[in-house]
């Protein structure tokens, strides 16, 4: 177990994240990747609309789609994978370094984060290294506070940009080379970068297929897709954008941060412990999100099981002492 060790006072930015020095003002954006092509627009529209229509289709017509326990299965087991594929995968290990581990098995969360379908993995890592760089601040790719207006009207738009109106306006246009060099200089990421759409086709074809062969029909394989593919797709998508959008406007916060991430406990079964997300903006290399004993995080307690069994290391852990040192100073009475 690595532990970070305690600096002689509190810094304004307690980890480094590529892009943003630590101890010294937010660098000026990166000029980004070209714009947004109308092709990439379109297909992100594509990506955010379909699973919605399927999950509306479906809980509409619930009787008749025949909900059985494969299709829980194939639903849970998806949700499984592409949710830790994500969290500790495309967040945790690849973004954050927070731990260390074989080749094979970085290579296989990339592949499994992938099916998640939140873009190519140095895309991903591209923009969320990014988002740190610039937190709340002019460069943050979906920060719901810049340039959103003000009262309600500016509330409103801001939790629209940062939950999903981000993704036809500056999705993927973070610089790799500035904030995913170490990706790119790997040749099986980058095969795996290349490989999404394949990625995302087998996901999707995968619970089919099993759904088709369990029951021997073509009912069973639609209703696979349906469950185990969209809804599945539809129900990570907005899990992970809610940490984008309410978990930088409403919840708790606990340390001095220049931001204004929030800790939202009622998500975190749901992410894996992602919205323990004031948590993580306050060290952001912690492999552990959830720094409490009552603060649920099912991603950091695989990141255990992972070190138990000799499969990981050099795991961060944030010593008690140093996150005391960040905590804000109680507010006068």
């Amino acid at each position: 177990m690595a532990t970070a060790p305690a600096p002689t006072k509190p810094r304004p930015v307690a980890e480094r994240v590529p892009g943003k020095p630590n101890g010294r003002p937010k660098p000026p954006p990166a000029p980004d990747r070209p714009a947004m092509t109308r092709v990439e627009r379109g297909l992100n529209v594509g990506a955010v609309v379909l699973p919605f229509a399927a999950f509306a289709a479906a809980i509409a017509f619930l009787p008749s789609t025949l909900l059985s326990s494969l299709d829980l299965v194939l639903l849970g087991v998806g949700y499984l994978v592409g949710g830790l594929g994500i969290t500790i995968g495309f967040h945790r290990l690849l973004t954050h370094n927070a731990f260390a581990t074989h080749r094979r098995l970085r290579y296989a969360l990339a592949i499994a984060g992938s099916t998640a379908v939140e873009g190519p993995v140095i895309s991903w890592v591209s923009d969320h290294r990014k988002h740190h760089a610039h937190a709340d601040d002019d460069g943050d790719p979906h920060s719901p506070h810049v340039d959103h207006g003000t009262g309600l009207r500016g509330a409103v738009r801001g939790l629209y940009h940062a939950h999903m109106g981000w993704l036809w306006e500056t999705q993927g246009r973070a610089d790799y080379r500035r904030y995913a060099p170490d990706l790119l200089e790997d040749p099986g990421m980058r095969r795996i970068n290349a490989a999404f759409p394949v990625i995302v086709a087998a996901s999707l074809a995968l619970p089919a297929l099993v759904g088709g062969l369990a029951t021997g029909s073509l009912g069973g394989a639609a209703t696979g897709l349906l469950w185990g593919g969209f809804v599945r797709v539809f129900l990570l998508h907005h899990v992970t954008w809610s940490i984008n959008s309410i978990c930088h406007f409403f919840g708790r916060r606990r340390f001095d941060t220049d931001d204004r991430s929030t800790n939202v406990f009622w998500l975190a079964p749901f992410s894996f412990g992602e919205s323990w997300h004031h948590n993580h903006h306050a060290f952001p290399r912690s492999a552990t999100h959830g720094l409490r004993w009552y603060e649920l995080d099912p991603a950091g307690w695989a990141i255990g099981g992972l070190e138990r069994l000799g499969l990981a290391w050099n795991v961060v852990r944030i010593a008690p002492e140093r996150q005391a040192q960040r905590e804000q100073a109680p507010a006068p009475r």
